[in-house]
């Protein structure tokens, strides 16, 4: 039997910054189908984020992403009878949505504020490479290297 095609979705941009980025990060925010809501929090958090930084929050935004996705990751390999952490690289497309699915994440697991300002505190600090998105990458990394002497069972 033949495998089932793998068919790439095309992604609708945003309503405020006509980015495809945006759009996709909307989605990933939203929780029970409320896409409105999910909007409202995230362009109060660019406004938020605008107000703090004094720069484009696009740009905030971008350079947060591209700093909290990882390059590398390590898939259970069993070979043997023994289960062996292969470190591999990242795919760009889900590079992208780890760094997305981190930065959320992140900001959910703070307590005590609205939402917004929890995304703009975590989006802030990923543009400055600190932050728990951060160092989820770092530790990601840091088990890929740890296990560079599997490399060779990479498939």
């Amino acid at each position: 039997m033949r495998k089932k095609g793998n068919y790439r979705k095309d992604h609708k941009p945003d309503l405020k910054y006509a980015n495809v980025a945006i759009g996709r990060f909307i989605n990933y925010l939203m929780t029970d189908g409320k896409k409105s809501v999910a909007e409202k929090v995230f362009y109060d958090t660019m406004d938020i984020v605008n107000k703090q930084t004094k720069e484009e929050p696009t740009k905030v935004f971008e350079k947060a992403l591209e700093n909290a996705a990882p390059t590398l990751e390590v898939s259970t390999r069993r070979i043997g009878g023994a289960n062996y952490q292969v470190p591999r690289e990242v795919r760009a497309d889900r590079r992208f949505v780890l760094a997305i699915r981190w930065i959320i994440q992140a900001a959910r697991s703070k307590k005590g504020k609205p939402m917004a300002s929890k995304l703009a505190e975590e989006l802030i600090a990923a543009a400055k490479n600190e932050g728990s998105a951060i160092k989820k990458k770092q530790d990601t990394h840091r088990m890929a290297e740890a296990n560079r002497a599997f490399a060779h069972f990479s498939w």
